[in-house]
């Protein structure tokens, strides 16, 4: 850390991305001689408690990153210090509940406690326990639970059998789609049937383990990643793509655990199988196989580039896509949301992530689009939020201020209501 930091004060390229640069860079300015060796490497835990490994300083900013000689990595030697801080001292209480995306959905999601779920997340008094138990700051956006689960529901059969060179899909749903809006991946599922592929929408087993890499508990990653492999390694063995509309599920499958186990030759095969949504329609499109019969226009949509959508380093293919709609314009907004995990809704960090979100709030509320969208679906709420927290642009003389957006819905949601299906 020490050699790493003392680079990056000399360089300071990041200090806008998020807040563990200006901690950094706060410390080293605050010290008596106003350069690293002034600064109590005591602190250094400061500045890696403010990274919520988002990978954007790897991925967009650094010029030192390999083959450059000074080999920095800065999110990965961050995740190296948070391994070594969990395996020392563990973790809070309420790190460890909010990390656990697979135990308490199960719990949220019994139909019995149910209501006490809904309760708990969409009532003042159901808030201010929330805070009180777990740190869940009593303002912050966090998703409501299904009364039913995806896997718990029937899904239609396809009007018809896909043809004998149909392209063979296996979507991979994702906690926040068990137990959170399972909505989104039935919408992939009748998209992909639209586009004439063979899908097989499989059953969640355990979380991808992104939460808990972010705690540095890498001894649940690698159970979380023996109760998921196996399955997915034989399907990218049996020539399916692998697809879920997650960006942090893809990013776990195809970055995260291959570098975590780079000798598990299964792991290798997931991530050689693993897409984006959008980045297979895209293909699709290329390949002049996609469907572009389009019933309904989008209007103008605000996109929001995900942080971990950007770092898969695929291009803007769900803005590629989207635009493919007739009278669809899609706005980038290339700014982290702040969300980001357990980030946004701490109460240690949601005034942060508050901040974060502002500057995505401000171009939506300036440009007031038809419908907002993100490939994350929590960022989405964050920005949902974040719009609600902001005051509304100041309309000019004699006009009334832009209205809201009215639809915030996950992209392939969006380009399913675009095909009427």
């Amino acid at each position: 850390m020490e050699r790493v930091f003392d680079i990056c004060h000399g360089c300071r390229r990041c200090v806008s991305l998020c807040d563990a640069f200006p901690t950094l860079f706060d410390l080293v300015d605050e010290s008596p001689t106003m350069e690293l060796d002034g600064v109590d490497k005591k602190d250094f835990g400061k500045v890696v408690d403010a990274c919520y490994l988002c990978d954007l300083c790897y991925q967009v900013k650094c010029p030192y990153v390999p083959p450059h000689e000074w080999e920095l990595d800065f999110p990965h030697l961050m995740l190296r210090a948070k391994a070594k801080k969990f395996r020392d001292s563990g973790a809070p209480l309420n790190s460890r509940v909010l990390s656990s995306t697979d135990a308490v959905g199960r719990l949220a999601t019994i139909p019995i406690l149910n209501l006490g779920a809904r309760a708990a997340t969409q009532t003042s008094i159901g808030r201010q326990a929330l805070k009180a138990a777990v740190g869940v700051h009593h303002q912050a956006p966090i998703p409501s639970y299904t009364g039913r689960r995806l896997s718990r529901r029937r899904q239609p059969e396809p009007a018809q059998s896909p043809a004998a060179d149909a392209p063979k899909v296996a979507i991979v749903p994702s906690c926040y789609c068990e137990f959170n809006e399972p909505e989104i991946a039935e919408d992939l599922l009748a998209v992909l049937r639209h586009n004439g592929a063979e899908v097989r929408l499989l059953e969640h087993k355990a979380c991808c383990g992104m939460p808990k890499m972010e705690l540095g508990d890498l001894e649940r990653v690698e159970q979380l990643k023996d109760a998921n492999i196996p399955q997915l390694a034989e399907l990218a063995a049996s020539g399916w793509a692998l697809i879920t509309p997650v960006p942090s599920c893809n990013v776990m499958y195809r970055n995260e655990l291959p570098l975590l186990f780079p000798e598990d030759e299964r792991v290798q095969r997931v991530r050689g199988a693993m897409r984006d949504v959008f980045e297979f329609l895209s293909d699709r499109h290329r390949a002049d196989a996609l469907n572009l019969e389009f019933k309904n226009p989008l209007g103008q949509v605000a996109y929001q580039v995900a942080c971990h959508q950007r770092v898969q380093n695929i291009g803007p293919r769900t803005k590629q896509v989207l635009e493919l709609v007739p009278d669809t314009q899609v706005l980038p907004i290339e700014r982290c949301s702040g969300h980001d995990g357990t980030y946004g809704v701490r109460t240690e960090t949601y005034e942060t992530a508050q901040k974060i979100a502002r500057p995505v709030a401000r171009q939506v509320l300036k440009n007031a689009p038809d419908a907002v969208t993100s490939d994350c679906p929590m960022a989405s709420a964050q920005i949902a939020h974040a719009v609600k927290q902001s005051p509304p642009p100041s309309a000019s003389a004699g006009q009334e201020p832009a209205a809201p957006a009215r639809n915030w819905k996950h992209p392939i949601s969006l380009l399913r209501h675009a095909y009427g299906i």
